[in-house]
């Protein structure tokens, strides 16, 4: 195959992507816990009682507001986002490979999570 990898490289890139959820996990567990810390010091959410953040813009709006539920949302979000950057690490790495039907699969999924997105936002 044309864009062969040696076993050294493959091993890199599994370590790296390996890296990448570590850290996303890390991220989003220390997001949550300031939120959860928040939450207990102050008593509330800092939103009315029924209203929380559902929109990107307004999440970034609480956090630098210091509001315990936007925090939270924002920790929940980087989990949530932490698999997709698998994903899309690993359409690199197999177009690194050169393996053109592992691209075509993983960008299939990616699309499908990124579908599956916009639908459970929309509260379907």
């Amino acid at each position: 195959m044309k864009g062969e990898m040696t076993k050294e490289e493959l091993l890199k890139i599994e370590q790296n992507i390996g890296k990448i959820l570590r850290a996303g996990v890390f991220v989003s567990s220390v997001v949550i816990i300031i939120g959860i810390l928040m939450f207990v010091i102050t008593g509330h959410s800092g939103y009315s009682d029924g209203i929380w953040p559902d929109k990107f813009n307004e999440i970034l709006t609480g956090l630098v507001q210091f509001k315990a539920l936007a925090w939270l949302m924002a920790g929940l979000f980087l989990l949530i986002l932490t698999p997709v950057l698998r994903v899309v690490a690993s359409i690199f790495a197999f177009a690194k490979e050169g393996d053109k039907l592992y691209v075509a699969i993983t960008c299939l999924v990616f699309i499908i999570l990124i579908i599956a997105m916009f639908i459970g936002h929309g509260g379907a």
